[in-house]
């Protein structure tokens, strides 16, 4: 093939690959909302340092410096609450791929008493905070997908888990100032013996 011709089929390869990533995006979304969830008790900070792992295999080498504070244990579907937290990550490993020294911090805050709140802070490329209604929709993107890459399904599916475990999902950010995502979901308290959650746990 000539130059053209490669280019050509460079730029169909490349397209393949994208609408192959939104399909397999899209079938986990899908799934999140049928599936069965499988309650325990869960260590947080077992599942934040497991998707600090995964998400490291994303960062080409960048030096990210790290700090990961204790983390209490919750109540929910371990395998949900870990494909949160790996999105989040990712998410705060993407957008501080412009930072000389990128940071991301992971601890928490203060809630209602009755639920953990953990929120993922970086100091990335931040977000106009009047589009903030716009970040857990599907296919909503506050970026141009030729500077950052992605579906537009990562924070919706966040969304989704934390909603199926009866918690909030929100955002605080300013631009080139950074960004913090916040979640929350039910303690986990124990009675007669047994671990359980601290008030009603909504499965919807």
């Amino acid at each position: 093939m000539d130059e053209k011709s490669h280019r050509y089929m460079a730029a169909m390869l490349d397209s393949a690959k994208k609408m192959g990533n939104l399909i397999d995006d899209l079938l986990a979304f899908s799934r999140i909302g049928r599936a069965e969830t499988q309650k325990s008790l869960v260590s947080l900070g077992q599942l934040v340092r497991e998707a600090v792992a995964e998400v490291g295999q994303e960062s080409n080498g960048r030096q990210i410096h790290w700090k990961i504070s204790a983390l209490p244990e919750c109540y929910g579907d371990r395998s949900m609450l870990r494909l949160a937290l790996v999105n989040l990550l990712s998410n705060a490993v993407k957008f501080t791929r412009t930072r000389n020294a990128p940071e991301i911090e992971v601890g928490t805050a203060a809630g209602n008493g009755h639920d953990v709140v953990v929120f993922v802070r970086d100091n990335g490329v931040g977000f106009d905070m009047k589009y903030v209604h716009k970040l857990f929709g599907v296919f909503q993107r506050l970026h141009q997908s030729d500077t950052f890459e992605g579906t537009g399904i990562g924070l919706a599916t966040v969304q989704r888990i934390i909603h199926r475990h009866g918690g909030n999902v929100w955002a605080e950010g300013r631009v080139d100032k950074g960004a913090t995502f916040y979640f929350s979901t039910p303690k986990a308290c124990k009675q007669n013996g047994n671990y359980g959650k601290i008030r009603p746990y909504f499965d919807g």
